[in-house]
């Protein structure tokens, strides 16, 4: 299987966090080949909705996603001010042309142990934000992240859960494969082949470091991990996805510290011989 292309990639903001703004990451995204990008909320609003939307069209770049809507439970069971705030995702991610907006749906409501109840709470507000999505032609991306931030971040841990969500709500939903938070899962291949075309809305890229220092901040580059990443994007390709690959490393300790054009550079290179 050959690897990927330059213009097969998508540059997620995050992966050079600290040293770009979101004018800087259209640039260079641009200057090195990729073919989008995928900007994170916060660097969205430092730039403006409006003006990185005309930035991004003028470079030339898809946007394969917005990151990130959700985060249901964090005030509760759906209190205004976050589903306010998901509808305001879903009109930045019409406004920049985004693939979809990809959701991180939120852990436990505060002073709860009750995991059932944070599932609940999750499909409804998805159910709730689906309603608007859906009126804006903007596609809601479950991410399902890796069990350690069940807690916190994501109490849907797995493609099976987000896709059993998916066939409640029906058309306009469907999940985002994060590698990092699905290599392990046994049942993943059966998962990808059951999303389908319509449902493998987003792919994103890094690698599993052994040993990983820390479970948020220190994803690795392509290459540099145990993840048969040709593997998996074998497996999504050959059940429809077509969309760019995009990479997302979090990485305190390495990549973040690093030039930036350096990391983009050292992404288009693992993209053609680690991917």
């Amino acid at each position: 299987m050959s690897g990927l292309d330059a213009h097969q990639l998508s540059l997620n903001t995050a992966t050079v966090r600290p040293q770009w703004t979101l004018a800087q990451c259209i640039d260079g995204a641009a200057r090195h080949g990729f073919g989008g990008i995928s900007p994170w909320r916060d660097k969205l609003h430092e730039m403006g909705t409006d003006p990185a939307a005309k930035a991004i069209r003028d470079a030339g770049l898809r946007v394969s996603g917005l990151c990130r809507g959700g985060m249901f439970t964090a005030d509760g069971p759906l209190s205004t001010e976050v589903m306010d705030d998901n509808r305001r995702a879903v009109d930045e991610a019409a406004t920049i042309g985004a693939d979809c907006l990809v959701m991180v749906v939120g852990g436990l409501q505060p002073d709860s142990r009750d995991l059932p109840a944070a599932w609940d709470t999750v499909e409804e507000g998805l159910s709730r934000t689906l309603d608007h999505a859906r009126g804006a032609g903007v596609k809601v991306a479950i991410e399902p992240l890796h069990p350690m931030y069940a807690a916190d971040r994501a109490c849907v841990n797995t493609m099976g859960h987000a896709l059993d969500i998916c066939d409640r709500l029906g058309e306009g939903i469907g999940v985002a494969v994060d590698v990092y938070h699905v290599w392990w899962d046994p049942d993943l291949s059966r998962q990808i082949e059951r999303a389908g075309r319509d449902r493998l809305m987003a792919f994103h890229l890094c690698d599993w470091l052994v040993p990983t220092r820390d479970l948020l901040t220190d994803r690795g580059m392509m290459g540099d991990g145990v993840i048969d990443l040709p593997g998996l994007r074998r497996q999504v390709e050959a059940h429809g996805f077509d969309g760019l690959n995009e990479v997302e490393i979090f990485s305190a300790e390495n990549w973040w510290k690093r030039d930036a054009d350096e990391v983009l550079a050292t992404v288009v290179e693992r993209g053609r011989t680690a991917c």
